[in-house]
């Protein structure tokens, strides 16, 4: 089973981890190397080597560690940010292209399941989009227009597949669902069948910038014309990471005892929204729910999102068991799009894709299609559209982003007393909580045998201070969304340190 960034298992999580062949070469250098081994990692690096670049693949964990183990892998051109928003910020032509570009992707995934013969449980599905009340039937008659305008199959529907009240509907057309690990590892034996490589349990540690760009990566020295981060967020400080917001949305894939599983992918319309479709997997059934969505770090009880998740189910669904549940982090940019392209304040060599808010399964696609272009100099005509060069430089950002690396790197120094903290915050296994002590703030946390751990609050991103996942069991950064394990080691970019650990000593240590 593939080991994903979350204490809960996926429905996803249940494969073989990837075996890679490890064909990486250190003597010449590569065309393109990829870091970020998800559904656009992949993607781009199987798409690259189509096109007759060299490339190589880097991933710190196993295959599918981020957020493709975690996703509920819907395949839209119904878009989370809906077409109104998009209209309003690109205007029509620049959301016809929006609509244009998430077609063109699930198109390519349907071809790739096809000339590849992959059993991901890949099915055509339509979507329905409700509204509950007059508020919202108004909004959905907007959205409903707007997507009119770009070119969507849509129209109204007399009802949905779901057992849940509603006021009116929409049905669109060719929408998708399908089992996103193992159309992954699909791709990833494509990819490595053309040529390419793949390095897993090879965390890069450092990059040196150039004509050639050198990359440590898991004892290995990598050079390569090109770099890709495609690992959700980039690492380091940039300027995307003050355009988007890290979110967690939470999901559950269940048994019906009626057996009545929606054929369609269905969404209500509150804020955050609730959204229902079905897989199966190894012959079984699952109605896969979600929702409770919230920004990262900023609920203190994460264990209530999934027993509210349930109970909304529970009211509407004949659930006979919960099979699994899990948590997942996106991010969420300002103005509705995705940033594909040059990185920011790097080389023209340097290229990231990220913020695809809650659509990461097409977009990730997007992203693989334009970096292509890029790199292989074709024109694309979503270069300007997803451009990360629509952000603007903000005033003072280098010293900005100096201060913040040297508060990451402040440390607190020397050694604390179990016991006086143990009184100081008395915590349940499973608990977490910033403590202040003598003038220094701690993170504390008990794990489920009941031993104590400490560790600095500090992210080492950019000096925000982490707050305690109680479902996930780790340490959240709510302001760009780093996540750290109870004793401190990184889970989740940007960050690319650990906390720093704090030294307990029991009062027998401190007495010899």
């Amino acid at each position: 089973m593939i080991a994903r960034d979350g204490s809960f298992v996926s429905l996803w999580q249940e494969v073989p981890v990837y075996g890679s062949l490890h064909r990486a070469q250190q003597d010449t250098p590569y065309d393109v190397a990829i870091v970020g081994g998800g559904i656009t990692g992949i993607t781009t690096s199987l798409l690259l080597q189509q096109a007759g670049r060299k490339c190589i693949l880097l991933e710190a964990e196993n295959i599918g560690f981020g957020t493709t183990g975690g996703t509920t892998a819907h395949l839209n051109t119904l878009l989370d940010t809906p077409y109104t928003t998009i209209i309003k910020n690109f205007g029509e032509d620049g959301a016809r292209l929006v609509a244009r570009a998430v077609r063109e992707a699930i198109d390519i995934i349907e071809r790739h399941v096809s000339a590849y013969g992959i059993d991901c449980g890949f099915e055509e599905a339509p979507a329905y989009l409700f509204s509950q009340d007059e508020k919202q039937s108004k909004e959905l008659q907007d959205i409903f227009d707007a997507c009119r305008t770009v070119g969507l199959e849509i129209d109204y529907a007399d009802g949905i597949p779901v057992p849940i009240p509603m006021q009116k509907a929409v049905r669109v057309e060719r929408q998708a669902k399908f089992h996103p690990m193992r159309y992954v590892h699909a791709l990833a034996h494509a990819f490595e069948n053309l040529g390419g490589a793949i390095l897993q349990y090879a965390p890069v540690t450092k990059v040196t910038e150039g004509d050639i760009i050198t990359l440590e990566a898991g004892g290995k020295s990598i050079r390569a014309h090109n770099l890709v981060y495609a690992t959700h967020t980039p690492p380091g400080i940039n300027l995307v990471h003050l355009r988007m917001a890290p979110w967690r949305s939470y999901a559950m894939a269940v048994t019906l005892a009626d057996g009545n599983y929606p054929e369609g992918l269905c969404y209500d319309m509150y804020d955050p929204y609730h959204y229902y479709r079905t897989q199966v997997v190894d012959g079984q059934r699952y109605l896969i729910a979600g929702g409770e969505d919230h920004k990262t770090g900023h609920e203190e009880n994460t264990e209530k999102r999934f027993r509210a998740l349930e109970a909304y189910v529970r009211k509407y669904f004949n659930v006979e068991s919960i099979a699994y549940q899990w948590s997942s982090q996106y991010f969420e940019p300002v103005d509705g799009l995705p940033y594909i392209g040059n990185l920011p304040m790097h080389r023209d060599n340097i290229y990231v894709a990220t913020g695809y808010g809650g659509n990461g399964m097409v977009y990730s696609t997007v992203a693989g299609l334009l970096l292509r272009d890029l790199i292989t100099k074709q024109e694309s005509p979503y270069q300007e559209l997803f451009s990360p060069s629509r952000i603007k430089p903000v005033a003072g950002f280098t010293s900005f982003m100096q201060n913040n690396l040297d508060v990451a790197k402040s440390l607190i120094g020397g050694w604390f007393s179990t016991e006086t903290l143990q009184d100081l915050v008395n915590l349940a296994p499973g608990e977490g909580k910033v403590v202040d002590y003598e003038g220094k703030s701690i993170a504390l946390s008990r794990d489920s045998e009941g031993a104590l751990h400490a560790v600095s609050p500090t992210c080492t991103h950019m000096g925000c201070h982490v707050a305690w996942n109680l479902a996930e069991q780790s340490w959240d950064c709510p302001c760009h969304g780093a996540r750290y394990s109870p004793d401190g080691k990184v889970l989740t970019s940007p960050a690319s340190a650990d906390l720093q650990p704090i030294e307990l000593r029991t009062a027998v240590e401190t007495n010899q």
